[in-house]
C-alpha cells in the first residue's frame, strides 16, 4: 500500500494554528467541486486525514434555494402567517363557532363582548365568524386563479420561446392586445353579466386577463434556457423537442414564473375583494372579506370595527404572499447572492 502524504507538523511558536474544519490542500484532500452541464455542482467533502471521502449529492439551485430560505426570518414569518391562513381556511370551526349567516338584528353594530371578540356588522351578524370564514373564499381564489394562470401562461409562452418563428409572433401580438385590456375595467363589464354566486367565474376572469404576463416571462426565461450548452449537446445527441423542453429547459427556467406567482397570488386576492367591493365579483351569501368591507363603508363612522377587522386580515394576507415572493426572489435570483 502507498504511504500516506507526510503531513506538516504544526508548532506553537511561529507556525500559524489550523482553523476548525481546515485541511491541507494537497493530494486529493481539501473540498473540490465539479460542475455539471445544468449548473449542478458535486461537493466532496474529507473524509479521512488522507483527504479522502464520498461524494456528497448533487447541488443545485433549488437545494441552494432551500437552504438559504430556511435562514431568512421574512420567509419563515409570511410562511407561517400563510401556513395559519391555509388552516384556517380548511378548517375555520378550529378558531371559530357558528355560522357566519346567523344573525340578530337586535345586535346590529354592537360592539366587541363576549362571543364577538370583534363586535357585530350591520346585520348583525359576528364579524370575527365571518372574517374567520372569509379566509376560506379569499385563498380558495387566490390559489386557483394563481395555478390556473400559471399553467395557461407557462405552456403557451414556453412553446412560443422554444419554437420561436410566427407562433412567437402571433402570442406576442395577442399578449399586447390583453395587456391593454385594464383589469378593474375589464371585471366591471365581464363579470356584471354574471349572476353565479360561486367562485369560478372570479377565477375565469383573472385567468383570462392573468395568463399574459407569465407567458411572457416565461417566454423570456425559455429562450434564456434553450442557448445554454447543455441544450446544444442534447440536441446535437438527437434528443427530441419534448424532451429537450421538458427536461433539459423548464426546470432551469420555471424560477421566474414561481417568484411571480407567488407574488401575484396576494395581487388576486386583493383583485377579489376589490371587485366584491364593486358588486361585480362575488355576491351574497358567499361569505368574502370584500363583501363585508363593502358592507362595512355605510357605517364607518358609528361602527369602525365593521370595517376594520376584514379589511386588517385582507391586508395581512396580502402583505405575506407579498414578503414570500420577495424572500423566494431573493434566494432564487444568483445575482442577488
Amino acid at each position: 500500500m502507498p504511504e500516506p502524504l507526510p503531513q506538516e507538523p504544526y508548532t506553537s511558536g511561529g507556525g500559524r494554528a489550523p482553523e476548525d474544519g481546515a485541511i491541507a490542500a494537497t493530494g486529493m484532500g481539501g473540498a473540490m467541486d465539479l460542475a455539471t452541464s445544468e449548473g449542478e455542482t458535486l461537493e466532496k467533502r474529507p473524509g479521512g486525514p488522507d483527504g479522502t471521502g464520498p461524494w456528497d449529492r448533487p447541488r443545485s439551485l433549488w437545494s441552494d434555494a432551500w437552504r438559504d430560505l430556511r435562514r431568512n426570518p421574512v420567509f419563515i414569518i409570511s410562511g407561517l402567517v400563510i401556513l395559519f391562513l391555509v388552516v384556517i381556511s380548511i378548517w375555520p370551526s378550529l378558531i371559530a363557532s357558528g355560522s357566519p349567516l346567523r344573525c340578530d338584528l337586535a345586535k346590529a353594530q354592537e360592539g366587541s363582548q363576549p362571543g364577538a371578540p370583534f363586535g357585530y356588522d350591520g346585520q348583525g351578524c359576528n364579524v370575527y365568524t365571518r372574517t374567520v370564514y372569509g379566509a376560506r373564499t379569499s385563498v380558495t381564489v387566490g390559489v386557483c386563479a394563481t395555478l390556473g394562470v400559471s399553467l395557461l401562461g407557462s405552456v403557451l409562452g414556453g412553446l412560443a420561446g422554444f419554437f420561436g418563428g410566427l407562433s412567437d409572433s402571433f402570442l406576442s401580438r395577442i399578449t399586447d392586445v390583453f395587456f391593454a385590456i385594464p383589469v378593474v375595467l375589464g371585471g366591471l363589464v365581464l363579470l356584471s353579466v354574471v349572476t353565479s354566486n360561486t367562485v369560478w367565474p372570479v377565477i375565469g376572469f383573472m385567468v383570462l386577463l392573468g395568463w399574459p404576463q407569465i407567458s411572457r416571462i416565461a417566454r423570456g426565461s425559455v429562450i434564456t434556457a434553450k442557448q445554454n450548452d447543455y441544450v446544444q449537446a442534447a440536441r446535437a445527441l438527437g434528443a427530441s423537442n419534448s424532451r429537450i423542453l421538458l427536461r433539459h429547459i423548464m426546470p432551469n427556467a420555471i424560477a421566474p414564473v414561481i417568484v411571480v406567482a407567488t407574488i401575484a397570488l396576494g395581487t388576486y386576492i386583493a383583485l377579489e375583494a376589490t371587485l366584491s367591493y364593486l358588486g361585480v365579483g362575488l355576491k351574497p351569501p358567499t361569505v368574502s372579506w370584500g363583501i363585508d368591507i363593502s358592507a362595512a363603508s355605510s357605517y364607518i363612522r358609528n361602527a369602525p370595527h365593521m370595517l376594520l377587522w376584514p379589511a386588517g386580515a385582507l391586508a395581512l394576507t396580502v402583505l405575506a404572499f407579498i414578503m414570500l415572493g420577495d424572500a423566494v426572489r431573493d434566494a432564487l435570483d444568483p445575482k442577488l447572492r
